[in-house]
């Protein structure tokens, strides 16, 4: 099996935990800000379910920023694509939003604006760092 496939796997299985883990945190935020929230239980079995998938390929997918032959852009599409699926399908399946145009447009729109600031700014504090070593490492 392919390094990069087996690296994915595994930590897909180590932090996959943490998806059900938050879901119910924000359920017990929920039960405690609005009047007579409740959940039936095909809801808490579909999202535990599809938030363990969720934050198992949330985990996997970090192997894109590490595969060395492929070239940045390659991997940040990959990373992305996979990642705006993910999150896609799993908020339109367990409902919460709506599978609306404009719903969906705001998502779309929020998800890309994150994803990119969270991005550039991982990449400017890696390429600081890297900067960093390397001036000590001339030394």
């Amino acid at each position: 099996m392919n390094k990069h496939v087996k690296a994915f796997l595994h930590r897909g299985l180590m932090f996959g935990g943490f998806g059900p883990i938050v879901a119910s945190i924000v359920f017990i935020i929920l039960e405690f800000t609005l009047d007579n929230f409740s959940l039936g239980g095909d809801e808490v079995f579909l999202a535990v379910i599809s938030t363990y998938i969720l934050a198992f390929i949330q985990a996997g997918a970090s192997v894109f920023n590490q595969i060395e032959e492929w070239p940045i852009t390659k991997s940040l599409l990959c990373h992305f694509s996979l990642l705006f699926f993910a999150y896609s399908l799993c908020y339109i399946i367990n409902s919460w939003i709506p599978f609306e145009p404009i719903v969906l447009l705001i998502f779309c729109l929020a998800f890309v604006m994150t994803y990119f600031i969270i991005w550039f700014t991982v990449y400017a504090i890696v390429r600081k760092t890297s900067r960093s070593f390397n001036q000590r490492l001339v030394r």
